[in-house]
């Protein structure tokens, strides 16, 4: 699973896998649904997306889209 194996320093590779993610939904809310699926929860905040590590909700941090 992609979210066990990423470092929590490496963001520019999160960065690229939300982005390539994004990509293939039609909306926000599927995009959510999917990044939950890889174990990962997303909140839009100004400036970006805030990135957090499920089900312990560890904060990897903020990532530009």
């Amino acid at each position: 699973m992609f979210a066990e194996t990423t470092a929590a320093s490496d963001l520019g590779e999160l960065r690229h896998f939300l982005v390539a993610e994004r990509q293939k939904t039609l909306s926000d809310t599927e995009w959510k649904f999917r990044m939950r699926g890889y174990g990962f929860h997303v909140k839009r905040v100004s400036g970006g997306v805030m990135v957090a590590r499920i089900p312990k909700n560890e904060i990897l941090g903020c990532v530009k889209m």
